[in-house]
């Protein structure tokens, strides 16, 4: 009888205990499971989408030498040796020549000198959480505020008249020829433009060529972005002891010219 009870009580104990085994091993790997999925999921972030762009193009070639001929007209008077070695253009020293080159080009004549420089660089990103395209569009935007080009308001517009002063040649403010003269020298203010890459503006500055001369040198800057590279465009122009600056129109067309031929280069 002894013996009956012992072992049932036995029997009942190792049951007990087996089941509570049970219940806690589920419970428990359900708890662990939950957790180990849940810091998981918390810590995969995906990084940020790289640029477009692993390389730069070779800038001294990314001009037709058609276009160096009208953008640098003295270049037609030198000899034909001469003319060679003024297309080819002047490499810019750099560090990294995958992440920024560029190039420059002068001409002088008698009555003006002219210059074309390049600069080409490719942004990365370091922040996992910002792509190399965002990274690139700051880049863009800080030379823009230097420029004293506003960006562009939320609406769309304008957020605010440039700081720099006009280099718009003076128009006469009487009758109606004044206010066709008023809308050209909007046309020509330091400006937001469409059409170039993902994002462009124009900056244009006229400053006195040096002491002791009267001369107006105008410069003529096109900046864009194209995915994660920003690009910009210097033109210079200076006429030989004249006192007025060059054509603005004329110079801006020509720099706008340029950046667009460079958009589509880097789209090939």
């Amino acid at each position: 009888m002894r013996r009956r009870t012992y072992a049932a009580r036995l029997t009942a104990v190792t049951t007990a205990v087996a089941a509570l085994f049970a219940a806690g091993c589920t419970s428990d790997g359900a708890g662990a499971s939950g957790a180990v999925n849940t810091k998981a999921g918390a810590g995969t972030t995906p990084a940020a989408q790289p640029g477009k762009y692993r390389t730069l193009p070779e800038p001294c070639g990314s001009v037709a030498g058609s276009t160096l001929k009208d953008l640098l007209p003295g270049v037609t008077e030198l000899a034909d040796e001469q003319q060679k070695q003024l297309l080819r253009g002047q490499p810019v020293s750099t560090y990294d020549t995958d992440r920024r080159v560029g190039c420059s080009w002068e001409a002088k004549s008698p009555d003006a000198a002219h210059s074309l420089s390049l600069d080409f660089e490719r942004v990365v990103s370091y922040d996992r959480a910002v792509s190399d395209d965002d990274r690139a569009q700051q880049v863009f935007e800080k030379k823009q505020t230097a420029a004293g080009v506003p960006l562009e308001s939320t609406a769309g517009g304008p957020a605010s008249k440039p700081t720099t002063t006009s280099s718009a040649p003076p128009t006469s403010t009487a009758g109606t020829a004044g206010a066709a003269g008023a809308t050209d020298a909007e046309e020509l203010e330091p400006r937001v433009l469409d059409g170039i890459g993902d994002a462009a503006f124009l900056n244009d500055v006229v400053t006195t060529a040096g002491a002791g001369s009267n001369a107006q040198r105008r410069t003529v800057s096109v900046v864009f972005r194209t995915s994660n590279v920003v690009v910009t465009v210097v033109y210079v122009a200076q006429p030989g002891g004249a006192a007025e600056p060059p054509d603005g129109k004329e110079l801006q067309e020509k720099a706008q010219s340029v950046a667009r031929d460079l958009v589509d280069e880097f789209r090939e």
